[in-house]
């Protein structure tokens, strides 16, 4: 597994390394490397949500699932892949909101979203690991556990977070909310393609509606050019 958490979310999460399932998920992560099979992403960049937005900077969460799975696209973030990589199908697609939604956005040509985790937006996947080619892999092994006590930690420690929920299994996370903190709660469908040809991403305007939320409580909006 990864090295050091950053020390702030390491306050908060260092118990759940004690617990049983972490445990167990370290034996399967160490028995998928032995039996020969890569793993994404790779080790450093496992913890990256985490290490490129603190916990005392965290102003938005964007939920993911899984990383991805092909070769050089996860670097830790959700959504996002590495630099000189081709853009996914669904970030297009959060491109393609954030042009209508954000006045003056310019659809950039990269997918790397580290400048909105170095913001304060915390893009978090359920599961931190996937086995290559393999979507859903490392569901269900014990990250969900680890994900959903920084979710609930950031809802009880923390006022005025806007949570960024596209999607069934997203929203599902919306029980982890704590409901008097003050936190702002943005459903849609995802945005994958297969999803928003159902409606109801598009002209959704989550992006907007984050900075509005950040800016009634005095705090710098996030610059969502990339």
């Amino acid at each position: 597994m990864a090295g050091e958490l950053d020390p702030t979310w390491k306050q908060h999460l260092s118990a759940e390394f004690d617990k049983p399932y972490m445990q167990q998920l370290k034996t399967f992560l160490k028995e998928e490397k032995e039996a020969g099979h890569i793993i994404y992403p790779r080790n450093a960049d496992i913890f990256n949500a985490f290490n490129i937005t603190p916990f005392d900077d965290v102003k938005v969460v964007i939920l993911g699932q899984d990383p991805y799975h092909g070769p050089n696209q996860a670097h830790g973030l959700s959504f996002s892949v590495q630099k000189g990589v081709a853009v996914p199908p669904s970030l297009k697609n959060i491109y393609k909101e954030l042009s209508t939604d954000i006045p003056g956005f310019v659809i950039p040509n990269t997918g790397d979203l580290t400048k909105w985790a170095q913001q304060g937006v915390l893009l978090l996947n359920a599961t931190l690991t996937v086995r290559a080619a393999t979507a859903g892999s490392h569901q269900k092994k014990g990250w969900e556990k680890f994900t959903d006590a920084a979710i609930k930690t950031l809802s009880d420690e923390k006022q005025g977070i806007v949570f960024i929920l596209w999607g069934a299994y997203a929203q599902s996370k919306a029980a982890l909310i704590n409901p008097n903190n003050h936190h702002l709660i943005i459903k849609s469908t995802h945005p994958s393609p297969l999803a928003v040809s159902h409606g109801g991403f598009f002209g959704s305007k989550p992006f907007s509606k984050a900075n509005d939320f950040l800016e009634k409580q005095g705090k710098k909006p996030i610059d969502w050019q990339i």
